[in-house]
Protein backbone atom coordinates (compact mmCIF):
# COMPACT_ATOMS: atom_id res chain seq x y z
CA UNK A 1 0.00 0.00 0.00
CA UNK A 2 1.63 3.04 -0.79
CA UNK A 3 1.10 6.84 1.38
CA UNK A 4 -1.52 7.83 -0.74
CA UNK A 5 -3.82 4.75 -0.40
CA UNK A 6 -2.98 4.57 3.32
CA UNK A 7 -4.09 8.37 4.03
CA UNK A 8 -6.66 7.60 1.65
CA UNK A 9 -8.14 4.37 3.27
CA UNK A 10 -7.36 6.01 6.75
CA UNK A 11 -8.58 9.70 6.62
CA UNK A 12 -10.53 9.89 3.66
CA UNK A 13 -10.52 12.25 0.32
CA UNK A 14 -11.70 14.93 1.88
CA UNK A 15 -9.58 14.89 5.27
CA UNK A 16 -6.51 14.81 2.77
CA UNK A 17 -7.04 17.95 1.57
CA UNK A 18 -6.97 19.16 4.93
CA UNK A 19 -3.46 18.34 5.03
CA UNK A 20 -2.17 21.30 4.41
CA UNK A 21 -2.50 20.77 0.21
CA UNK A 22 0.92 19.36 1.11
CA UNK A 23 -0.51 15.85 -1.40
CA UNK A 24 -0.28 18.03 -4.18
CA UNK A 25 3.19 18.06 -4.20
CA UNK A 26 4.36 14.80 -4.04
CA UNK A 27 5.37 14.90 -7.83
CA UNK A 28 9.18 14.53 -7.80
CA UNK A 29 10.85 16.82 -10.27
CA UNK A 30 11.84 15.05 -13.47
CA UNK A 31 15.42 14.72 -15.29
CA UNK A 32 15.28 17.48 -17.90
CA UNK A 33 12.78 16.46 -20.82
CA UNK A 34 13.37 17.71 -24.62
CA UNK A 35 10.06 19.19 -26.03
CA UNK A 36 8.96 15.73 -27.56
CA UNK A 37 5.76 14.16 -25.91
CA UNK A 38 5.73 17.26 -23.81
CA UNK A 39 2.18 19.04 -23.59
CA UNK A 40 0.51 21.74 -21.41
CA UNK A 41 -2.65 23.51 -20.93
CA UNK A 42 -3.03 26.96 -20.07
CA UNK A 43 -5.82 28.09 -18.98
CA UNK A 44 -7.63 31.80 -18.94
CA UNK A 45 -9.96 32.60 -16.88
CA UNK A 46 -11.94 35.86 -17.93
CA UNK A 47 -13.99 36.24 -14.08
CA UNK A 48 -16.85 38.04 -14.09
CA UNK A 49 -18.67 36.94 -17.35
CA UNK A 50 -17.02 38.25 -20.82
CA UNK A 51 -19.42 39.49 -23.42
CA UNK A 52 -18.00 37.35 -26.15
CA UNK A 53 -21.00 38.76 -28.38
CA UNK A 54 -18.08 41.76 -28.78
CA UNK A 55 -15.74 39.77 -28.72
CA UNK A 56 -15.95 37.81 -32.16
CA UNK A 57 -18.80 39.26 -34.59
CA UNK A 58 -20.04 38.30 -37.61
CA UNK A 59 -19.11 40.28 -40.78
CA UNK A 60 -21.73 39.20 -43.15
CA UNK A 61 -24.10 41.58 -44.14
CA UNK A 62 -27.18 39.73 -42.58
CA UNK A 63 -25.58 38.45 -39.26
CA UNK A 64 -23.62 41.80 -38.60
CA UNK A 65 -27.27 43.46 -39.54
CA UNK A 66 -28.52 41.09 -36.63
CA UNK A 67 -26.25 41.80 -34.40
CA UNK A 68 -26.50 45.83 -34.38
CA UNK A 69 -30.20 45.61 -34.73
CA UNK A 70 -30.12 43.96 -31.12
CA UNK A 71 -27.07 45.53 -29.48
CA UNK A 72 -27.90 49.39 -30.38
CA UNK A 73 -25.13 51.57 -29.09
CA UNK A 74 -22.87 48.93 -27.78
CA UNK A 75 -22.65 47.07 -31.00
CA UNK A 76 -18.93 47.55 -32.60
CA UNK A 77 -18.64 49.39 -35.91
CA UNK A 78 -17.88 47.04 -38.46
CA UNK A 79 -15.34 49.02 -39.91
CA UNK A 80 -13.60 48.79 -36.40
CA UNK A 81 -14.14 44.68 -36.27
CA UNK A 82 -10.87 42.62 -37.38
CA UNK A 83 -11.35 40.21 -39.68
CA UNK A 84 -10.46 36.64 -39.03
CA UNK A 85 -11.73 34.83 -41.99
CA UNK A 86 -14.38 36.25 -44.19
CA UNK A 87 -17.62 35.27 -42.05
CA UNK A 88 -16.19 37.17 -38.30
CA UNK A 89 -14.27 39.71 -37.16
CA UNK A 90 -12.44 40.33 -33.65
CA UNK A 91 -12.67 43.05 -31.15
CA UNK A 92 -10.35 45.96 -32.28
CA UNK A 93 -8.40 45.83 -29.11
CA UNK A 94 -7.79 42.20 -30.03
CA UNK A 95 -6.42 42.74 -33.43
CA UNK A 96 -3.18 41.30 -32.52
CA UNK A 97 -4.30 37.84 -32.13
CA UNK A 98 -5.74 38.36 -35.70
CA UNK A 99 -2.46 36.61 -37.31
CA UNK A 100 -2.34 33.26 -35.41
CA UNK A 101 -5.70 33.16 -37.33
CA UNK A 102 -3.71 33.05 -40.47
CA UNK A 103 -1.00 31.23 -39.24
CA UNK A 104 -4.07 28.47 -38.26
CA UNK A 105 -3.15 28.21 -34.66
CA UNK A 106 -5.92 30.43 -33.34
CA UNK A 107 -9.79 29.05 -33.06
CA UNK A 108 -12.58 30.39 -31.80
CA UNK A 109 -15.64 28.04 -30.14
CA UNK A 110 -19.02 29.22 -30.82
CA UNK A 111 -21.57 29.23 -27.69
CA UNK A 112 -20.51 27.05 -25.06
CA UNK A 113 -21.96 26.89 -21.83
CA UNK A 114 -23.30 24.39 -18.89
CA UNK A 115 -25.74 21.70 -20.35
CA UNK A 116 -27.18 19.17 -18.58
CA UNK A 117 -28.30 17.47 -21.79
CA UNK A 118 -28.55 19.20 -25.33
CA UNK A 119 -31.35 21.67 -24.61
CA UNK A 120 -34.29 23.61 -26.71
CA UNK A 121 -36.04 26.49 -26.93
CA UNK A 122 -38.42 24.46 -27.70
CA UNK A 123 -37.97 22.43 -24.33
CA UNK A 124 -37.83 25.70 -22.57
CA UNK A 125 -41.37 26.54 -23.45
CA UNK A 126 -42.70 23.13 -22.50
CA UNK A 127 -41.07 23.37 -19.56
CA UNK A 128 -39.72 19.76 -20.23
CA UNK A 129 -36.02 20.76 -19.95
CA UNK A 130 -33.58 19.22 -18.08
CA UNK A 131 -30.80 22.85 -16.75
CA UNK A 132 -27.89 22.96 -14.85
CA UNK A 133 -27.79 24.52 -11.27
CA UNK A 134 -28.52 27.94 -11.03
CA UNK A 135 -28.27 29.43 -14.12
CA UNK A 136 -26.69 33.17 -14.11
CA UNK A 137 -25.30 32.81 -10.78
CA UNK A 138 -21.60 34.01 -10.80
CA UNK A 139 -20.18 31.57 -7.87
CA UNK A 140 -22.31 28.41 -9.43
CA UNK A 141 -21.69 28.81 -13.11
CA UNK A 142 -18.19 29.57 -12.04
CA UNK A 143 -18.02 26.09 -10.30
CA UNK A 144 -20.02 24.45 -13.18
CA UNK A 145 -17.24 25.46 -15.80
CA UNK A 146 -14.46 24.52 -13.42
CA UNK A 147 -16.07 21.18 -12.71
CA UNK A 148 -17.68 20.09 -15.67
CA UNK A 149 -21.20 18.56 -15.56
CA UNK A 150 -24.63 20.37 -14.30
CA UNK A 151 -24.50 20.05 -10.91
CA UNK A 152 -22.84 22.49 -8.45
CA UNK A 153 -22.71 20.12 -5.48
CA UNK A 154 -19.73 18.55 -7.09
CA UNK A 155 -16.07 18.72 -5.11
CA UNK A 156 -13.34 18.27 -7.27
CA UNK A 157 -12.79 19.86 -10.36
CA UNK A 158 -12.01 18.65 -14.02
CA UNK A 159 -8.82 20.19 -13.93
CA UNK A 160 -7.63 17.97 -10.67
CA UNK A 161 -9.53 15.28 -12.11
CA UNK A 162 -7.42 15.23 -15.12
CA UNK A 163 -4.09 15.39 -13.14
CA UNK A 164 -5.60 12.24 -11.60
CA UNK A 165 -6.44 10.72 -14.56
CA UNK A 166 -2.28 11.27 -15.45
CA UNK A 167 -0.64 10.40 -12.62
CA UNK A 168 0.87 13.80 -12.86
CA UNK A 169 1.53 17.08 -11.43
CA UNK A 170 -1.14 19.28 -9.58
CA UNK A 171 -2.71 22.18 -11.34
CA UNK A 172 -0.54 25.50 -10.71
CA UNK A 173 -2.40 28.23 -10.37
CA UNK A 174 -0.92 32.33 -11.08
CA UNK A 175 -4.56 33.72 -10.26
CA UNK A 176 -7.46 32.59 -9.06
CA UNK A 177 -8.39 28.68 -10.33
CA UNK A 178 -11.48 28.60 -8.30
CA UNK A 179 -12.58 24.51 -8.11
CA UNK A 180 -10.95 23.43 -11.43
CA UNK A 181 -7.70 21.84 -9.96
CA UNK A 182 -9.22 19.98 -7.11
CA UNK A 183 -8.80 16.66 -7.14
CA UNK A 184 -10.29 13.75 -5.02
CA UNK A 185 -6.50 13.66 -3.08
CA UNK A 186 -4.93 16.72 -3.98
CA UNK A 187 -5.44 20.80 -4.51
CA UNK A 188 -4.43 23.14 -6.75
CA UNK A 189 -0.53 24.57 -6.18
CA UNK A 190 -0.82 28.80 -5.67
CA UNK A 191 2.22 30.35 -6.97
CA UNK A 192 3.38 33.89 -6.40
CA UNK A 193 4.26 36.14 -9.24
CA UNK A 194 7.64 37.54 -10.14
CA UNK A 195 9.95 38.37 -7.53
CA UNK A 196 8.03 37.24 -4.63
CA UNK A 197 9.62 34.44 -2.49
CA UNK A 198 7.90 31.62 -2.51
CA UNK A 199 8.30 28.70 0.53
CA UNK A 200 10.61 27.75 1.75
CA UNK A 201 12.60 30.74 0.95
CA UNK A 202 9.66 32.69 1.95
CA UNK A 203 8.95 31.44 5.31
CA UNK A 204 11.91 29.81 6.68
CA UNK A 205 14.72 32.26 6.10
CA UNK A 206 16.44 35.00 8.34
CA UNK A 207 15.54 34.44 11.69
CA UNK A 208 13.07 31.49 10.43
CA UNK A 209 15.61 29.12 9.44
CA UNK A 210 15.49 27.15 12.71
CA UNK A 211 11.58 26.66 11.74
CA UNK A 212 12.75 24.89 8.64
CA UNK A 213 15.71 22.82 10.53
CA UNK A 214 13.22 21.28 12.44
CA UNK A 215 10.40 20.61 9.61
CA UNK A 216 13.36 18.96 7.86
CA UNK A 217 14.22 16.86 11.08
CA UNK A 218 10.73 15.79 11.94
CA UNK A 219 10.01 14.93 8.35
CA UNK A 220 13.14 12.97 8.15
CA UNK A 221 12.83 11.17 11.11
CA UNK A 222 12.13 6.94 11.14
CA UNK A 223 8.27 6.43 12.48
CA UNK A 224 6.73 2.95 13.24
CA UNK A 225 3.41 4.46 12.57
CA UNK A 226 2.57 4.43 8.92
CA UNK A 227 0.14 7.84 9.15
CA UNK A 228 2.36 9.24 10.76
CA UNK A 229 5.66 8.06 8.13
CA UNK A 230 2.97 9.12 5.26
CA UNK A 231 2.63 12.45 6.42
CA UNK A 232 6.37 12.87 6.95
CA UNK A 233 7.19 11.93 4.03
CA UNK A 234 4.18 13.95 1.92
CA UNK A 235 5.75 17.04 4.21
CA UNK A 236 9.80 16.09 3.06
CA UNK A 237 8.24 16.20 -0.59
CA UNK A 238 6.63 18.96 -0.19
CA UNK A 239 9.28 21.32 1.38
CA UNK A 240 11.73 20.06 -1.65
CA UNK A 241 9.77 20.63 -4.11
CA UNK A 242 8.91 23.98 -3.15
CA UNK A 243 12.19 24.67 -3.19
CA UNK A 244 12.81 23.96 -6.59
CA UNK A 245 10.36 26.30 -7.73
CA UNK A 246 11.30 29.26 -5.43
CA UNK A 247 14.28 30.23 -7.74
CA UNK A 248 12.36 29.92 -10.97
CA UNK A 249 9.48 31.83 -9.86
CA UNK A 250 11.39 34.69 -7.97
CA UNK A 251 12.89 35.54 -11.50
CA UNK A 252 12.52 39.05 -12.88
CA UNK A 253 13.65 41.08 -15.86
CA UNK A 254 15.27 43.49 -13.47
CA UNK A 255 17.34 40.54 -11.82
CA UNK A 256 17.81 38.89 -15.08
CA UNK A 257 18.47 41.61 -17.68
CA UNK A 258 19.52 39.02 -20.52
CA UNK A 259 16.90 36.77 -20.09
CA UNK A 260 15.74 36.31 -23.65
CA UNK A 261 11.90 35.99 -21.95
CA UNK A 262 12.29 39.52 -21.19
CA UNK A 263 12.06 40.35 -24.67
CA UNK A 264 8.97 38.64 -25.51
CA UNK A 265 6.97 40.14 -22.52
CA UNK A 266 8.84 43.92 -23.08
CA UNK A 267 10.43 43.71 -19.64
CA UNK A 268 6.92 43.53 -18.01
CA UNK A 269 6.60 47.50 -18.29
CA UNK A 270 4.16 49.31 -20.66
CA UNK A 271 1.35 47.00 -22.22
CA UNK A 272 2.90 44.52 -20.84
CA UNK A 273 2.75 45.48 -16.82
CA UNK A 274 -0.24 44.35 -16.34
CA UNK A 275 -1.48 40.85 -13.66
CA UNK A 276 -2.63 39.30 -16.80
CA UNK A 277 0.94 39.36 -18.59
CA UNK A 278 2.74 38.72 -15.48
CA UNK A 279 0.65 35.84 -14.54
CA UNK A 280 1.60 34.25 -17.91
CA UNK A 281 5.31 35.45 -17.61
CA UNK A 282 5.37 33.01 -14.96
CA UNK A 283 3.92 30.27 -16.58
CA UNK A 284 6.81 31.45 -19.29
CA UNK A 285 9.66 30.24 -16.53
CA UNK A 286 7.80 27.34 -15.62
CA UNK A 287 7.43 25.65 -19.11
CA UNK A 288 11.45 26.80 -19.86
CA UNK A 289 11.70 24.82 -16.32
CA UNK A 290 9.66 22.04 -16.79
CA UNK A 291 12.47 19.56 -15.44
CA UNK A 292 12.67 21.08 -12.11
CA UNK A 293 8.96 21.14 -12.17
CA UNK A 294 8.32 17.50 -13.66
CA UNK A 295 6.62 15.68 -15.15
CA UNK A 296 5.31 15.83 -18.90
CA UNK A 297 1.65 17.20 -18.75
CA UNK A 298 1.03 20.21 -16.62
CA UNK A 299 -2.37 22.11 -16.38
CA UNK A 300 -1.75 26.49 -15.65
CA UNK A 301 -4.48 28.56 -14.77
CA UNK A 302 -4.12 32.60 -15.37
CA UNK A 303 -7.31 34.85 -14.66
CA UNK A 304 -8.15 38.21 -15.54
CA UNK A 305 -11.20 39.42 -13.26
CA UNK A 306 -13.76 42.66 -14.26
CA UNK A 307 -15.30 41.30 -16.87
CA UNK A 308 -18.87 42.03 -15.29
CA UNK A 309 -19.79 44.51 -17.27
CA UNK A 310 -23.28 45.53 -15.71
CA UNK A 311 -22.78 49.40 -17.01
CA UNK A 312 -19.07 51.15 -19.06
CA UNK A 313 -19.21 47.95 -20.91
CA UNK A 314 -17.33 49.34 -24.43
CA UNK A 315 -14.70 50.88 -22.02
CA UNK A 316 -14.69 48.84 -19.35
CA UNK A 317 -14.05 45.38 -22.16
CA UNK A 318 -11.55 47.32 -24.63
CA UNK A 319 -9.37 48.04 -21.16
CA UNK A 320 -9.07 44.23 -20.24
CA UNK A 321 -8.39 42.89 -23.87
CA UNK A 322 -6.05 45.75 -24.66
CA UNK A 323 -4.22 43.81 -21.28
CA UNK A 324 -4.98 40.50 -22.66
CA UNK A 325 -3.91 40.19 -25.92
CA UNK A 326 -0.53 41.67 -25.68
CA UNK A 327 -0.05 39.23 -22.68
CA UNK A 328 -0.82 36.61 -24.98
CA UNK A 329 0.91 37.49 -28.26
CA UNK A 330 4.18 37.73 -25.61
CA UNK A 331 3.32 34.51 -24.41
CA UNK A 332 3.24 33.08 -27.46
CA UNK A 333 6.11 34.30 -28.84
CA UNK A 334 8.19 32.79 -25.51
CA UNK A 335 6.91 29.72 -26.56
CA UNK A 336 7.89 30.12 -30.11
CA UNK A 337 11.43 30.93 -28.65
CA UNK A 338 11.41 27.92 -26.63
CA UNK A 339 10.43 25.62 -29.55
CA UNK A 340 6.99 24.30 -27.36
CA UNK A 341 4.69 26.38 -29.67
CA UNK A 342 3.23 23.24 -30.52
CA UNK A 343 3.26 21.41 -26.99
CA UNK A 344 1.13 24.57 -25.28
CA UNK A 345 -2.76 24.67 -25.90
CA UNK A 346 -4.62 27.86 -24.23
CA UNK A 347 -7.89 28.17 -23.74
CA UNK A 348 -10.85 30.54 -22.47
CA UNK A 349 -13.51 30.28 -20.11
CA UNK A 350 -15.65 32.37 -18.35
CA UNK A 351 -18.67 32.48 -15.63
CA UNK A 352 -21.04 32.91 -18.59
CA UNK A 353 -22.17 34.93 -21.53
CA UNK A 354 -23.89 38.20 -21.17
CA UNK A 355 -27.24 39.40 -22.50
CA UNK A 356 -26.97 40.14 -26.16
CA UNK A 357 -29.74 43.09 -25.62
CA UNK A 358 -28.26 46.11 -23.89
CA UNK A 359 -29.56 47.26 -20.38
CA UNK A 360 -30.10 51.05 -19.45
CA UNK A 361 -26.84 51.61 -17.35
CA UNK A 362 -24.39 50.93 -21.12
CA UNK A 363 -23.84 47.95 -19.99
CA UNK A 364 -25.31 43.89 -20.61
CA UNK A 365 -26.45 41.38 -17.84
CA UNK A 366 -25.65 37.50 -16.95
CA UNK A 367 -26.17 35.90 -20.25
CA UNK A 368 -25.40 32.07 -20.82
CA UNK A 369 -23.82 30.48 -23.62
CA UNK A 370 -20.49 32.42 -24.55
CA UNK A 371 -18.26 32.40 -27.28
CA UNK A 372 -14.39 31.40 -26.36
CA UNK A 373 -11.03 31.12 -28.06
CA UNK A 374 -8.30 28.56 -28.55
CA UNK A 375 -4.80 29.47 -28.75
CA UNK A 376 -1.62 26.90 -29.90
CA UNK A 377 0.50 25.69 -32.54
CA UNK A 378 -1.27 22.39 -32.19
CA UNK A 379 -4.79 24.14 -32.59
CA UNK A 380 -6.29 23.73 -35.85
CA UNK A 381 -7.19 26.94 -35.91
CA UNK A 382 -8.44 29.24 -39.22
CA UNK A 383 -11.63 27.47 -38.70
CA UNK A 384 -14.27 28.28 -36.21
CA UNK A 385 -16.34 25.31 -34.30
CA UNK A 386 -19.35 24.81 -32.52
CA UNK A 387 -23.05 26.54 -34.00
CA UNK A 388 -23.12 30.31 -33.94
CA UNK A 389 -26.40 31.63 -32.41
CA UNK A 390 -29.33 33.10 -33.95
CA UNK A 391 -28.92 36.60 -32.45
CA UNK A 392 -32.95 37.44 -32.74
CA UNK A 393 -34.59 38.06 -29.85
CA UNK A 394 -37.50 35.38 -29.08
CA UNK A 395 -35.36 33.28 -31.73
CA UNK A 396 -34.06 29.98 -31.69
CA UNK A 397 -31.12 30.34 -29.48
CA UNK A 398 -33.11 32.93 -26.80
CA UNK A 399 -33.48 31.39 -23.54
CA UNK A 400 -36.33 33.91 -22.80
CA UNK A 401 -39.84 32.33 -23.27
CA UNK A 402 -42.04 35.47 -22.42
CA UNK A 403 -41.49 38.05 -24.56
CA UNK A 404 -40.51 40.28 -21.67
CA UNK A 405 -37.70 37.44 -21.22
CA UNK A 406 -36.34 37.66 -24.72
CA UNK A 407 -32.73 39.36 -23.83
CA UNK A 408 -30.40 36.92 -26.13
CA UNK A 409 -29.40 35.05 -23.52
CA UNK A 410 -28.54 31.80 -25.20
CA UNK A 411 -28.57 28.30 -25.17
CA UNK A 412 -25.91 27.00 -25.57
CA UNK A 413 -24.89 24.86 -28.39
CA UNK A 414 -21.87 23.03 -27.38
CA UNK A 415 -21.46 21.42 -23.31
CA UNK A 416 -18.74 22.62 -21.26
CA UNK A 417 -18.24 18.79 -20.90
CA UNK A 418 -17.68 18.75 -24.78
CA UNK A 419 -15.17 22.02 -24.72
CA UNK A 420 -13.05 20.17 -21.74
CA UNK A 421 -13.00 16.71 -23.33
CA UNK A 422 -11.71 17.63 -26.55
CA UNK A 423 -8.68 19.36 -24.48
CA UNK A 424 -8.45 16.42 -22.01
CA UNK A 425 -8.02 14.00 -25.17
CA UNK A 426 -5.31 16.22 -27.00
CA UNK A 427 -3.90 15.40 -23.36
CA UNK A 428 -3.29 11.95 -23.71
CA UNK A 429 -6.35 10.65 -22.18
CA UNK A 430 -7.96 8.11 -24.14
CA UNK A 431 -11.97 7.51 -24.97
CA UNK A 432 -12.32 5.56 -21.75
CA UNK A 433 -10.98 7.90 -19.22
CA UNK A 434 -12.74 11.45 -20.41
CA UNK A 435 -16.03 9.39 -19.76
CA UNK A 436 -14.80 8.65 -16.69
CA UNK A 437 -13.58 12.42 -15.84
CA UNK A 438 -16.90 13.50 -17.21
CA UNK A 439 -19.53 11.89 -16.65
CA UNK A 440 -22.42 13.87 -18.03
CA UNK A 441 -20.42 13.57 -21.57
CA UNK A 442 -22.72 10.57 -22.00
CA UNK A 443 -25.36 12.73 -22.63
CA UNK A 444 -24.06 14.60 -25.73
CA UNK A 445 -23.34 13.09 -29.31
CA UNK A 446 -19.88 14.05 -29.78
CA UNK A 447 -17.37 13.89 -26.95
CA UNK A 448 -14.32 15.66 -29.30
CA UNK A 449 -14.81 18.80 -31.25
CA UNK A 450 -11.93 18.46 -32.83
CA UNK A 451 -10.28 21.85 -32.87
CA UNK A 452 -6.88 20.27 -31.43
Amino acid sequence: MNRRQILKTMLGGGALSALGGLELLLATPAQAQTSSGYRALVCIALYGGNDGANMIVPLDTAGYNSYAAVRGALAIPKASLVPVGSSYGLHPALSALAPYWTQAKLAPVFNVGPLARPTTRAQLVAKTAVLPDNLFSHSDQQNLWESGGASVLGRTGWGGRLMESLGSDPVFALGDAGRLGIGAARSTLALPGPGAAFAPDGSFSGNHAKRRAMLDTLANTARSNQLVAAFANIQKTALTRSASLGPVLKITPANTPSDPLNAAFGNLQGIYNSSIAKQLYQVAKLLRERASVGGSRHVYVVSQSGYDTHNSQLERQNTLFAQLAPALVAFQTALAQLGLENNVTSFTLSDFGRTLKPNSSGGTDHGWGNHHLVLGGAVKGGLSYGSFPDLALGGADDYGVNSWEWQGRWIPGTSVDQYVATLASWMGLSTTQVSSMLPNLAQFASGNLGFV
